[in-house]
């Protein structure tokens, strides 16, 4: 299994352990360290996905629930959310990982740790945000509405610099 993978399943079982206490929190997750002690070859992406989804929770379930028409969040299982919380923190804060490679990561983590359901309804989610940042991405770029070729890459990493500056902006306020 490879470092990021493990990483990414070790982040879910955080997630999830900090998410059933309703303690999210870096003090919730150094005890999940120091009970589960996660290897060392995979605790920097591990520690960069939990502490980059607590840190930027509210950005994220905010994109999660703007495409979950029937779902609130809350509704959701805490698998699924918090698989979906990974997927979309690659898509708008990882540029180094391809769009694709973040959603079917995160389908992966709901077929293997979820219900029957998990990875259908991980991947209509977050290929619903996916559409929305590049169609967000297209329409800033475009104000004339005028369609330009960009390959896929190129607009993910767009987006996820429009995000980061709308998080920044926030802060300023």
């Amino acid at each position: 299994m490879g470092n990021r993978r493990k990483s990414r399943e070790l982040a879910l079982q955080a997630l999830y352990y900090m998410d059933i206490n309703h303690a999210i929190s870096e003090d919730h997750l150094r005890y999940f360290c120091v009970n589960f002690s996660p290897p060392a070859h995979v605790m920097p992406f591990f520690m960069q996905l939990c502490k980059g989804i607590m840190d930027k929770m509210e950005t994220i379930d905010r994109a999660i629930e703007g495409v979950s028409s029937n779902w609130r969040l809350k509704r959701m299982s805490c698998v699924d959310r918090n698989a979906l919380r990974i997927g979309v923190y690659e898509l708008f804060y990882c540029p180094e990982i391809p769009p694709k490679v973040s959603i079917n990561e995160a389908i992966d983590l709901g077929k293997r740790f979820g219900s029957d359901d998990s990875g259908s309804f991980i991947n209509g989610l977050l290929d619903r945000i996916r559409i929305n940042a590049e169609k967000k991405t297209e329409d800033k770029k475009n104000p004339d509405n005028k369609k330009k070729p960009d390959d896929d890459k190129n607009r993910m990493t767009k987006n996820r610099m429009m995000i980061k500056k709308d998080d920044h902006e926030k802060k300023d306020v």
